[in-house]
């Protein structure tokens, strides 16, 4: 089976079209499935709160597993998470840059980050994660579910959740280490250890990533930028350790900590300018899962998240500083309780403090801010089946201190009609408040600033044999007072009423000895107070990936196509674009492989977002020892 996709750059191929190369692909021999060519269906447990198959996920849910992000050879988590349905990317600028992520078309602020069940919301700014500093080499694997989940996990989770899950020991102790590098300067060196001694598992993950990058704005569009290079440099560690002190008894400790500095443009300086960035942070849990019977399991983390920001520019005007830290203490008790085999009850409990700090020095004074608040949750849900019915009930209460609370619901149902054939349909509410320094910083805040409120519904089909799994899901979102920003007064507003309708399609697949991935979403993000599309998201998503294992030879490829979008008022449109990259692997021994990969492949010139660079074609090649 091949597929060939051929476009000139920028030209937009017609969803129709696209949508049925995507699922001819990935359709067409997929009832040829044989039970031999079976292979273990994922556990996946973001979509309920409890272990189940990715089949059984009402919410669409998709797993990047460990070996996914070893093939992929992905340089950061954006890059990872680009390729997967209903995900943009936007970026200004190269490595280090801020990155931002629309999830079906939702603010990055409503999109939830978790890792290991930790939340990573940068409270001190817009509530945006640091994902540009996210490096692969400290996850095992990512759960994706789409959609409106803010039943399940509070607030910001219109859009939907990605919980990174980091390494844990299993097996004989071991170590492993990469080096890579390539174009633009880049070089990358990776050590780690993982195991486990008796009843005691044990990782440990260090990476060292630098690059002398590329100018991060376009000095043709922004005539007074530096013209000169843009680098990043960033070191990163994971950790974790845990203790099983009885049967299914654990108490144990996790740490992920990464450090990030970076040269930036400003439009508004000289050409002379140097702008130097600083991003640190640090989430730290200790935790205890018991089973305080065999059906009922508990479980108690207690966490920390610090996340700093510092920003230097030093024009001719003179110097100025900019830093933002926000800390988030939070304690969560879950429990789930199994009922049967077929049914489970879930419950929890959450109580937070969050505290943002913002300092400003400059020739014109120097100023400093704090806000603090508190949060309560308290949520319930349960998960079963009754015959070819599936069902899932989620109910939450969230206080935001100075925010308001709010109820929210999630009902989802499944109907199997065959082994293979599923109908899911779903309907759910969502509240998200607004972060302290949207509400109170003096240049961006609003004192009057809403939170936001949405109602979502969904309905579904998913088609699941052996190694292929399709889903098509049509979703309608509406959201009242959505966070929004002001180009003239710089300060975020609420958007009256917002609204997203599209369909999402996901495929993968191993035929003909060729592990396929495609997705497609076709959506109308849109300000229904003005009619018009919401800033920077595409009507029209793609991609498409491909890889082949032979001998020693792994080869694999991936194209993805973003529609054109709007830019902030007074920019213009962005051009869609193709974008391609190839990788190939080579196993030297058992324990040495060296591999190599090529990004943008046809070094397409394209844009994320209006006056910044996109990197051109770059190569890279790294070896890889694992003992």
């Amino acid at each position: 089976m091949t597929l060939s996709l051929s476009c000139r750059s920028g030209a937009a191929l017609k969803p129709l079209a696209l949508a049925a190369a995507i699922l001819s692909c990935s359709f067409g021999s997929a009832v040829a499935q044989t039970v031999q060519e079976q292979s273990l269906v994922p556990v996946v447990v973001t979509a309920a709160r409890v272990e189940q198959p990715q089949t059984d996920a009402l919410p669409h849910t998709t797993v990047i597993s460990a070996e996914d992000i070893r093939n992929s050879q992905a340089p950061d988590l954006p890059a990872l998470l680009e390729r997967q349905a209903g995900i943009q990317i936007t970026r200004v600028g190269g490595p280090g840059q801020q990155a931002s992520l629309f999830m079906r078309g939702a603010n990055t602020s409503e999109t939830l980050i978790l890792i290991d069940g930790v939340p990573i919301r940068r409270q001190a700014s817009y509530g945006l994660p640091a994902l540009e500093n996210i490096l692969p080499e400290q996850i095992d694997h990512i759960e994706i579910v789409r959609g409106n989940v803010s039943a399940i996990y509070g607030s910001g989770a219109i859009g939907g959740v990605v919980q990174i899950f980091t390494k844990r020991g299993s097996g004989a102790p071991a170590l492993n280490a990469s080096v890579e590098a390539g174009s633009r300067g880049t070089y990358q060196g990776n050590v780690g250890v993982s195991g486990k001694s008796g009843d005691t598992r044990y990782a440990l993950a260090l990476t060292r990533f630098k690059t002398d990058g590329f100018s991060a704005q376009n000095p043709q569009q922004s005539p007074n930028v530096n013209p000169d290079r843009n680098g990043d440099g960033n070191t990163s560690v994971s950790g974790s350790v845990s203790q099983e002190w009885s049967k299914g008894n654990e108490i144990g400790a996790r740490v992920y900590a990464n450090d990030a500095k970076y040269t930036f443009d400003d439009a508004y300086g000289t050409p002379t300018d140097q702008n130097r960035g600083h991003s640190k942070s640090q989430s730290f849990a200790v935790y205890s899962k018991n089973n305080f019977t065999q059906n009922w399991t508990s479980t108690l983390t207690l966490s920390q998240n610090v996340n700093r920001d510092n920003l230097d520019d030093l024009t001719q005007f003179g110097n100025s500083s900019n830093g933002y830290k926000s800390t988030q203490n939070l304690l969560q008790w879950a429990n789930e309780l199994r009922l049967s085999p077929m049914w489970t009850v879930t419950a929890g409990v959450d109580a937070g403090r969050e505290k943002a700090e913002v300092e400003s020095n400059s020739s014109y004074g120097n100023s400093s801010n704090s806000y603090s608040r508190s949060t309560s949750s308290v949520y319930a849900g349960a998960l079963g089946k009754i015959g070819p019915h599936q069902l899932q009930l989620n109910l939450r209460h969230d206080d935001v201190g100075g925010s308001g609370s709010d109820n929210t619901g999630y009902l989802g149902y499944g109907y199997a009609l065959t082994d293979s054939v599923k109908l899911i349909a779903n309907a759910s509410t969502a509240f998200n408040a607004p972060t302290p320094v949207q509400l109170y910083d003096p240049l961006y805040g609003n004192t009057n600033l809403k939170a936001e409120r949405s109602k979502s519904y969904e309905l579904g089909v998913q088609y699941a044999a052996g190694a292929t799994l399709l889903r098509a899901t049509l979703f309608d979102t509406r959201t009242r007072d959505q966070f929004g920003y002001d180009p003239v007064t710089f300060h975020t507003i609420n958007i009256a009423r917002a609204k997203n309708q599209g369909l999402e399609l996901s495929a993968s697949a191993t035929l003909a000895e060729i592990d396929w991935r495609a997705s497609l979403t076709l959506q109308n993000p849109k300000d229904e107070s003005t009619d018009k599309t919401l800033v920077r998201r595409a009507k029209t998503l793609g991609s498409f990936g491909a890889a082949k294992s032979f001998g020693a030879w792994r080869i694999g490829t991936d194209v993805q196509y973003t529609d054109s979008r709007t830019d902030i008022p007074g920019n213009p449109q962005l051009a869609p674009y193709w974008l391609t990259n190839a990788n190939v692997r080579y196993q030297l021994t058992k324990q040495t492989s060296v591999y190599g990969r090529v990004e943008n492949l046809f070094n397409r010139d394209y844009q994320t977002a209006y006056g910044y660079n996109q990197p051109s074609r770059g190569l890279f090649v790294g070896v890889n020892w694992q003992q």
